[in-house]
Order: structure tokens, then C-alpha cells, then sequence
């Protein structure tokens, strides 16, 4: 997906919500087990209930590929299922030697069609230039995440720089605002204005935003650009609302009062 389409939906729908698929049949309301493919049924029944309202779909692709084969014939549907003016995210993670990142590129944007791939940057240029080589496609780079762990390796510095500043800094020699974006945790707020101007035109995902405790307000009004500039990424808050054979509406209630709450931005 080209990025003016990208905004022109964000405007459109006055929203830039994503809505993460992490589908986990342990969580999804028991009576989907009577169908045949109940991966696959309860995220028809959620991109029903939410596609309105997000630009974004991720599913997550480790609650997939544990499945099996099975997970991924749920993921294949779901892909066919979510409409085509909608950006969509391989939450999948990946980042190896280059030849092994043609491949994982190659599944995903050719084999699935996503717009869209998180990568890990720690092997460098030659395991994320591969993804970057697709028209039209994007690599989303891990920057800061949102999760404990990222004190371990991302925030820790050399001659007083944060490695996550310079994942950031020189990635952009890479890739450019049209097929580049960064994962940018909400639980890190007090950051964002700082990492916008290291990126001033890129797009950022955001994960973090409500099971996780994330400022909203402060990743707005420090983090959004001219374009907007930015995902948020909204998972189990939305898609676990409900448990009962009418849980569709809780998520959509769910995901209408945050897309309400983005609205206000734009």
C-alpha cells in the first residue's frame, strides 16, 4: 500500500487505530469451537464489527504458526477476508542473514500480500534490505518497544546514546518515510518527542495502549506529525470485550470508543 492511501484512509475514517489479531483459542468465546475453522470465524466476526473503524489490521503471527498447518490456513483466510483498503501487519518479527530475509519477505508479501512486516534490526542492513526491495511494501523496524525488556539491550548507551536512537538514526539511510516505519512503544511517552524529531516524516506503531498501561494523550501530542504519523495498536483491550455469542458487539463498542478518543487528534 502506497503511504497516500494510508492517510488518505486515516482522514477519511477519522481514526488511526490498529487492531491487532493476537487469536489465541484458549481466549476466544467457547461456542466457536463447534465451527470448522474457529480462528478463522472469530476474525471474520471482528473485522466485521471493527473494519469501519481501524486502517490497520496485525495479526500476530506466532498465534498462527503455533497452530500448525491449520494456523496457517486460518491466517490465508483471514488475509483474504480483511478488505483491500486496509493496512495490514505481519506481526512477525523477523531479522536473519539475507538470503533467509528474502525468504521471510517473499512469505509474507508475496505469499500472503501483507503491506507490511515488523523486523528486528540487531543483524543490520543486510537482514532488513531484503524486505525493502518489494514495491509497495513496508518494513516496520522494532525501535523502542513497549514491553520490560527493552532496558535490557534498546535503552542502554554508548557515549551517551541509547542504542535505540541509533537503530533509528541510521536505519534511515535504508529505507525512506514510504516504506519505513518504526515500532514505538506507548509505555515510553515521555520519548516520543524526542524520537519525532529523529524521524520528523516517518510513520510509528504503537503498541502499548490500554492492557498495557500506555499515556495516550502524551504519545499524541508529542508523537504525531503532519500526516498523523501514527498506528495505535489496540489488541486483547478490543478483541477480548466480550465473551458470549454476541461478543462482536462488545469489541465494536470496544473499538468505537477509541476510535472516538482518535478522532479528537485529527
Amino acid at each position: 500500500m502506497q503511504r497516500s492511501l494510508l492517510v488518505s484512509e486515516i482522514n477519511r475514517k477519522k481514526s488511526f487505530l490498529c487492531v491487532g489479531l493476537d487469536t489465541d483459542l484458549d481466549k476466544i468465546p467457547s461456542f466457536l469451537h463447534n465451527y470448522e475453522d474457529p480462528i478463522y470465524e472469530f476474525n471474520k466476526r471482528v473485522i466485521d464489527a471493527t473494519k469501519d473503524l481501524c486502517v490497520a489490521y496485525k495479526p500476530n503471527i506466532a498465534f498462527y504458526e503455533s497452530l500448525g498447518p491449520k494456523g496457517w490456513e486460518s491466517l490465508e483466510k483471514t488475509m483474504a477476508y480483511i478488505p483491500e483498503n486496509i493496512f495490514t501487519i505481519a506481526d512477525a518479527k523477523r531479522g536473519d542473514i539475507g538470503n533467509t530475509s528474502r525468504m521471510y519477505a517473499k512469505t509474507f508479501f508475496e505469499y500472503f500480500n501483507f503491506d507490511s512486516v515488523t523486523v528486528a534490526p540487531y543483524m543490520g542492513i543486510d537482514s532488513v534490505e531484503p524486505f525493502l526491495e518489494f514495491e509497495d511494501k513496508w518494513v516496520i523496524l522494532l525501535g523502542l518497544t513497549s514491553n520490560k525488556g527493552s532496558q535490557d539491550f534498546q535503552q542502554l548507551k554508548s557515549d551517551g546514546v541509547p542504542l535505540y536512537e541509533s537503530v533509528i538514526r541510521k536505519s534511515q539511510s535504508w529505507g525512506n518515510p514510504g516504506n519505513l516505519m518504526y515500532v514505538i512503544g506507548a509505555t515510553h511517552p515521555e520519548s516520543f518527542k524526542e524520537i519525532r524529531e529523529l524521524a520528523k516524516e516517518y510513520f510509528f506503531l504503537v503498541p502499548g495502549i490500554g492492557a498495557q498501561g500506555g499515556d495516550l494523550d502524551g504519545v499524541v501530542s508529542n508523537g504525531a506529525n503532519t500526516e498523523c504519523g501514527l498506528l495505535i495498536n489496540s489488541s486483547r483491550g478490543i478483541i477480548y470485550a466480550g465473551n458470549g455469542e454476541n461478543f462482536a458487539e462488545d469489541v465494536r463498542a470496544s473499538a468505537l470508543k477509541l476510535q472516538e478518543q482518535l478522532a479528537t487528534y485529527l
